[in-house]
């Protein structure tokens, strides 16, 4: 029997992330800015009550926050974030997955949609992540195992 006809498929259940930073629609672009800061994520998954309704990445909040450079006055910079609610930057609907679902599938859909983030999805509810850095944290591991790591890098 071949070493890969004995192994089960690695799950979306085994590598995603489970301790989840999840913000409102009706909170504003400040809050996910301070969010995304302090906890050092690129994703944020958007909730109405326990229903995943979008998804803010740091893109998302770049894109949406006023330069500093282009000159508006400061009180304004201010009425924007505070004022400025997630619905309005999110992407709705995000593609999901759900944690049955092999590694290798998750991994396809993000190099399919170009995307950094699938929200992992249970019975209509939100049980976690797997995002690109997951994916590339499996791969590391995979190329340890099969003993594919440089010299230099085995210290």
């Amino acid at each position: 029997m071949s070493d890969s006809a004995q192994r089960s498929p690695l799950l979306v259940r085994d590598v995603m992330t489970t301790d989840l930073t999840t913000l409102r629609e009706d909170e504003v672009l400040l809050d996910a800015t301070l969010v995304l800061a302090r906890a050092g994520l690129r994703h944020i998954p958007i909730m109405s009550g326990d229903q995943l309704v979008g998804i803010v990445t740091s893109t998302d909040v770049k894109h949406y926050t006023p330069s500093i450079l282009s000159g508006i006055p400061a009180e304004e910079y201010n009425r924007l974030m505070e004022s400025t609610p997630l619905s309005k930057i999110m992407t709705r609907n995000p593609v999901t997955i759900e944690p049955d679902k092999t590694v290798y599938e998750a991994a396809q859909l993000l190099y399919d949609r170009r995307i950094g983030c699938l929200p992992v999805m249970e019975n209509g509810l939100l049980k976690g992540v797997v995002t690109t850095t997951d994916m590339l944290n499996v791969l590391l591991q995979m190329l340890r195992e099969k003993g594919f790591v440089p010299p230099e890098s085995m210290t």
